[in-house]
């Protein structure tokens, strides 16, 4: 069964001659809020994460609040081998997808054929079973000849709808989503939807951050309320969204 599980899971940021340039500057180009603390004069640590244990098991759809800075991302990112703890273990049972950014590692100087064996090779998919894909990416993307041309000459929406339609051609067991992915043109948008909820529905377990506490009531069986990298409430969405409704969060989109 697909499963997992975070012991005492830290991730810190060691800063360096940070008085020779904007702190806040560095903070926002490393996506944290996490706490700071001030070692030595040239030297400053930001904990993003701190301490986690947690538990995600087969079945589990869980949802991530918290203000901007809390640690979602960087907890995702640490779930999907993107980031490697400080200190702590994980233990994972199944295969992951991390759809964070449709685009992520997508050269725009190939085209979208060649992208799509490229995209498949990051997500750990072999070339021969992303060739058998190929069509059915190609047709969902609904880009036509632009598969042939580089990445390049396409606009910003079709370039979503590329990466989008690679990303969800994977059927993971356990899936990692940072906000709900958003898919280009309205033309496009329905069967997004669609596939999106196929899939959040097939996987054994899904973990989404979010702002929305609209969705989280609509998607989560269980919430974790995050802040400054520490879980400070888990539980039921209803519980957990009220804490963070206390805290002054809320639907910020």
């Amino acid at each position: 069964m697909a499963h997992l599980h975070l012991h005492d899971v830290s991730l810190s940021y060691p800063l360096y001659d940070v008085q020779a340039r904007s702190l806040r500057n560095t903070l926002a180009a490393i996506g944290t809020g996490g706490r700071i603390r001030n070692e030595s004069r040239r030297k400053t640590t930001v904990c993003a994460l701190d301490k986690l244990d947690l538990r995600f098991e087969h079945g589990d759809r869980v949802v991530l609040v918290g203000h901007n800075g809390a640690g979602k991302t960087t907890l995702l990112r640490v779930l999907a081998g993107i980031y490697e703890p400080t200190s702590g273990h994980i233990c994972v049972e199944g295969t992951v997808a991390a759809l964070f950014d449709p685009m992520l590692g997508v050269d725009p100087e190939a085209s979208g054929y060649e992208n799509v064996l490229l995209r498949g090779t990051i997500l750990g998919i072999p070339r021969a079973v992303m060739r058998e894909r190929m069509d059915e990416i190609a047709d969902f993307a609904g880009l036509g000849e632009y598969m042939s041309l580089p990445v390049r000459t396409y606009s910003s929406g079709m370039q979503l709808r590329l990466g989008f339609a690679i990303s969800t051609s994977v059927q993971p067991d356990i899936l990692l989503l940072d906000e709900w992915l958003g898919a280009g043109d309205q033309y496009f948008v329905e069967k997004a939807v669609n596939r999106m909820n196929r899939l959040v529905g097939s996987v054994g377990v899904l973990v989404l951050a979010t702002h929305n506490l609209e969705l989280a009531a609509q998607i989560g069986t269980r919430a974790v309320l995050l802040a400054h990298g520490r879980v400070v409430a888990q539980g039921s969405v209803q519980r957990v969204s009220e804490a963070y409704r206390s805290k002054g969060g809320g639907d910020r989109g």
